[in-house]
């Protein structure tokens, strides 16, 4: 198994928020999608099997400057996907935020994980229409039983067969945030809080764990991935 990750090297046209750029670098990556009728498998509901990372370096009073370059990562598992968008990307000229003006692909294969740590937060919904977090839920079993089905629902529907795994992948998972996180958009004029967490996770040992860990690390856990939700970064022994 390998996953696809497109770094890209974006400029600024305008100073733009922090809080704000996870709505536009999804908005930019739809954009680039779509141009031209590309991405038609990716308009179906269900599973997008990507995510994107935030813009880096964060700067210190969280505001990107405008005539400064920064760098976003992009996953999948779908290797032409990522190659579509290698392309389509540097053409969304007319963008009033911001411009790709390169891409760098890499391609990594699977390994064995031992940790992983979420750079963007994990989002969950639970029952109430809310998301979970510890002061909404704070039933860390429910959190986990989530995050793994959402990752067999993604392993089955990209490969198009199921992943029986015996037990949960998860090892151990330990909330790093004091107080919930949160991305923003905006939908019909209004703005939506995404409510998650930055989480560490240890996963089994197993081969089914390590492929749902590897998947993780592929197309973003938990839910929001194409809006940035859930990127993770990954320890182990390549």
């Amino acid at each position: 198994m390998k996953y696809f990750e497109l770094i890209c090297k974006a400029y600024m046209k305008k100073n733009m928020a922090f809080q704000t750029s996870f709505e536009a670098l999804s908005k930019y990556i739809s954009f680039s999608m779509y141009h031209d009728g590309v991405g038609e498998t990716h308009k179906k509901e269900g599973f997008k099997h990507y995510v994107f990372g935030g813009l880096l370096p964060v700067e210190k009073e969280k505001i990107y400057q405008q005539g400064a370059l920064y760098t976003f990562s992009i996953r999948s598992l779908d290797e032409a996907f990522i190659d579509t968008l290698s392309t389509t990307l540097r053409q969304n000229i007319n963008n009033e935020n911001l411009l790709v003006i390169e891409t760098h692909k890499k391609v990594i294969s699977q390994f064995f994980i031992t940790e992983l740590y979420s750079a963007t937060p994990v989002i969950v919904s639970i029952d109430n229409g809310k998301y979970w977090t510890m002061q909404e839920s704070g039933d860390i079993v429910q959190l986990q039983k989530q995050l793994h089905d959402n990752l067999e629902k993604k392993y089955q529907t990209f490969f198009g067969e199921p992943l029986h795994v015996k037990d949960n992948f998860i090892q151990l998972i330990e909330i790093l945030n004091q107080k919930p996180q949160n991305i923003i958009i905006t939908k019909e004029g209004k703005s939506i809080r995404f409510f998650g967490n930055k989480v560490k996770i240890v996963p089994n040992e197993d081969e089914g764990s390590q492929k749902l860990a590897f998947v993780a690390l592929a197309c973003g856990i938990g839910e929001k991935n194409s809006y940035g939700g859930g990127f993770m970064l990954g320890r182990g022994m390549r």
